[in-house]
């Protein structure tokens, strides 16, 4: 599947048919994650919220299949699995890499959206990110390589500076950024 093969199918699930009938049943959308519902309570107020602001309301005209691994890493390749034997449209795997590669081992035809920390290339989520290719998609922080920019621009800024309020900054920072 292309990318914008990919992309058109997730932005068509708001388009959906979502009639009310015993012949079109909602879209069902699989939710993985490796903690339980209490620890991402606000989160999941999100997703309910941008759902609804396209139109998408859980238990309306769209189910959520929710599996949680409730902090048991080893249980995520069996819950993908399950989802995707359930038949789910789409696989929601939040919580870091190994959901990820959890949904990624159970199918390669159901679309998955991620959220990842790391560089999904480097994970093996993704072949490229200009061209992502399989049927993958998602949102990567890049937390390690965003932090030595971080710190490589905090010394560009204060490289006159020894000290930052009464907390020595430059002598904590690498060698090769001092």
């Amino acid at each position: 599947m292309k990318r914008r093969e990919f992309i058109g199918l997730i932005g068509g699930a708001a388009t959906w048919p979502f009639a009310a009938s015993a012949q079109h049943a909602a879209p069902v959308i699989g939710f993985l994650n490796p903690q339980s519902p209490e620890a991402v309570a606000e989160p999941m107020r999100g997703l309910r919220q941008g759902l609804k602001d396209t139109g998408l309301v859980e238990g309306e005209n769209l189910m959520i299949d929710y599996r949680w691994a409730d902090n048991q890493t080893d249980r995520l390749a069996a819950l993908a699995v399950d989802l995707a034997r359930r038949g789910a449209a789409l696989i929601i795997a939040t919580g870091g890499a190994q959901s990820a590669l959890a949904a990624k081992a159970a199918t390669t035809h159901i679309p998955i959206i991620f959220n990842v920390a790391d560089d999904p290339v480097r994970l093996g989520l993704v072949a490229s990110l200009a061209k992502p290719g399989g049927n993958l998609t998602g949102v990567a922080i890049l937390v390690a390589e965003l932090t030595a920019k971080r710190l490589e621009l905090l010394h560009v800024m204060v490289a006159s500076a020894s000290v930052w309020g009464c907390y020595p900054i430059l002598p904590t920072l690498p060698p090769r950024l001092r």
